[in-house]
């Protein structure tokens, strides 16, 4: 019986590891691996590996981008599409930089969205689409029935705002999305830590996106993201407002974001550089496209998404996925088949043995 029980749990389990993410992946206090030699009571030289304490930044991060959620290069070939709506003192260099390491390129249309037509293409090459809002709505109707579709072939979009009234878009965006939006203008400027339960001030622990981050700037004036069915709550700021949520359903990923100060003033402190990374690595969604949005070194060694084409993701026309799931659901199909055989096995094991 114990064969049949290790058989199966290797078919339910044995696929969740992904190439792209580092041994740090979910883990907010990564560890170390060492090697440490020894003399054993027969003087026989032993080695054994140990897990150690990081050196940490003067935030109380983990330092080396072996502790981000993606291994660099990960991503090689991808492209991150931004609509820039606020640029004031703001170019964008250093998450154009930090996302680099990780092998994303940056493609920005700024001050003013493309039109409908030129977003669609652009998009069809890009595999995530972040929007920076500005204080007027300059997106058109047009323009977010792209942005949904896209959003519902399962590729990743970040909506970015900031203090009233710097949301305008981001909440139209928002609205269509998940019914949602962000208000207000609160005074932040703080640095919080890892949450001490559910619902206060600091990072959510342990999950995919706060790889390697015990402590986050918050930015300097913020909006709060009002609660939500279709959100998570990733962040709270240190007057209790949620600063950022995120939406992670049916092989869709989103990030909805009431501080985009972070991304140029006060870049360096806790935690930024490290977050941008993590977001773009998640936003990405290598677990529905697989091989499609990892870089050529990678790809074949991702457990996820077999039988995808090499094209670019966004080739793939929504329509032609039921549900907007595609191919996202039935991705183990044979695993699955092979699990019930091994239940089925397991139970006539069982009953002979009751029966001898």
């Amino acid at each position: 019986m114990r064969p049949l029980l290790l058989v199966l749990a290797l078919l339910l389990f044995g696929g969740t590891a992904h190439a792209q993410y580092t041994p740090s992946a979910g883990k907010n206090a990564p560890k170390d691996v060492v090697e440490r030699s020894y003399r054993d009571r027969d003087g026989v030289v032993r080695t054994e590996r140990l897990e150690v304490a990081p050196a940490r930044d003067s935030y109380g991060n983990a330092q080396g981008n072996q502790h981000d959620l993606a291994i660099d290069g990960a991503f090689d070939g991808q492209t991150v599409a931004v609509i820039q709506l606020y640029t004031i003192d703001f170019d964008f260099h250093l998450p154009k930089a930090a996302l680099k390491e990780k092998g994303f390129s940056v493609y920005r249309w700024v001050n003013k969205p493309p039109s409908p037509a030129e977003l669609e293409a652009g998009l069809a090459k890009a595999s995530q689409l972040w929007v920076i809002a500005g204080d007027q709505q300059l997106l058109t109707p047009e323009h977010v029935a792209v942005i949904k579709r896209y959003f519902e072939a399962g590729h990743g979009v970040y909506i970015w705002g900031d203090n009233q009234p710097y949301y305008a878009d981001a909440n139209v965006l928002a609205e269509a999305l998940f019914g949602a939006r962000m208000e207000g203008d609160l005074f932040g400027d703080q640095t919080v830590a890892v949450q001490n339960k559910p619902g206060t001030t600091g990072l959510l622990p342990n999950h995919l996106l706060t790889t390697g981050l015990e402590h986050i700037y918050e930015g300097i004036t913020i909006a709060t993201i009002q609660p939500s069915a279709a959100l998570q709550p990733l962040i709270y700021g240190s007057a209790g407002n949620l600063v950022v949520a995120y939406h992670d359903r049916d092989g869709r990923r989103a990030i909805l974001d009431g501080g985009f100060t972070r991304l140029y003033n006060k870049w360096d402190t806790a935690g930024t550089a490290r977050y941008v990374k993590n977001a773009a690595s998640w936003l990405a969604n290598a677990e529905r496209f697989g091989d499609a949005v990892l870089s050529p070194t990678l790809r074949g060694s991702t457990t996820a998404k077999a039988g995808r084409p090499p094209a670019t993701p966004a080739a793939v026309a929504p329509e032609n996925r039921r549900h907007g799931e595609g191919e996202w659901l039935p991705t183990n199909r044979i695993g699955w088949i092979l699990v019930g055989s091994m239940l089925v096995l397991l139970v006539l094991g069982m009953r002979a043995r009751v029966e001898g």
